[in-house]
């Protein structure tokens, strides 16, 4: 992740990212690695089926296959699973496909924020880091990124920000208050994820779910994308309010 120095004192605002079907959509190489890699592993065709995997987290997405294949949690094969997964992505992320891309707005966004020096661009994702590296690395931004959750926080996406904020202050040797910090997502879970603790949550409809739906989350902002993402840099005034 981005190295860069920042003077601690120019930091207002930290803005977690989730990735997939908020940043990009690796046009379905996350699930046919995982697809190839659980049989490979437990020798189970086709494991996922059935399984929506959207907003969840890589572990919470494989427990449930295994639970649906009637197998145990094993951590050695979970380990193992992981391995082959890294591997599977690797080459799935490479093969030409119309429906692999970054989302509008988002490389001028983030390019733009990752030379600011009052905006902390970070990550808040259900992906395990090596899968998120890969997938962001594809596009060339996974250095934009200062620091992250990630499912290998958690199994739970609910319980990932308090990790990206213990990074924060590891790195920044200070406490961003918490109307500062905006989690930003594409699923009723990731809005939910910034509930518990007070961080603003940012719904982006460029996922599977609409923006009518992820209204019902009562996120504090809302957009149907990041094309006009001038408008998205609007909401980081304070006080600033799209939903009442």
């Amino acid at each position: 992740m981005n190295g860069r120095t920042v003077r601690t004192s120019a930091i207002k605002t930290l803005l977690l990212f989730d990735i997939d079907g908020t940043i990009l959509n690796t046009g379905g190489a996350g699930k046919r690695a995982m697809i190839q890699a659980f049989e490979e592993v437990y020798g189970v065709k086709d494991g996922f089926r059935g399984i929506r995997m959207s907003g969840k987290t890589d572990p919470l997405i494989l427990k449930e296959a295994l639970l649906q294949a009637g197998l145990p949690e094993d951590g050695e094969r979970t380990e193992k699973f992981k391995l082959r997964y890294f591997e599977r992505l690797a080459a799935e992320i490479e093969k030409p496909n119309p429906g692999k891309i970054l989302l509008p707005g988002i490389e001028e966004l983030i390019l733009y924020l990752s030379e600011r020096s009052d905006i902390i661009p970070g990550l808040l994702t259900g992906n395990w880091r090596k899968g998120a590296a890969l997938k962001l690395g594809h596009f060339g931004l996974f250095h934009c990124f200062r620091l992250g959750a990630f499912g290998d926080d958690s199994a739970d996406r609910e319980k990932l920000l308090p990790f990206a904020l213990k990074r924060f202050k590891r790195l920044f040797d200070f406490t961003l208050p918490l109307e500062h910090v905006f989690v930003i997502g594409d699923t009723p879970r990731d809005i939910r994820s910034a509930r518990p603790y007070g961080a603003k949550a940012v719904g982006i409809a460029t996922g599977t779910y609409s923006a009518d739906i992820l209204k019902e989350e009562h996120p504090d902002f809302i957009f149907e994308n990041l094309q006009n993402w001038g408008d998205f840099l609007k909401i980081l005034t304070p006080g600033r309010s799209e939903i009442e």
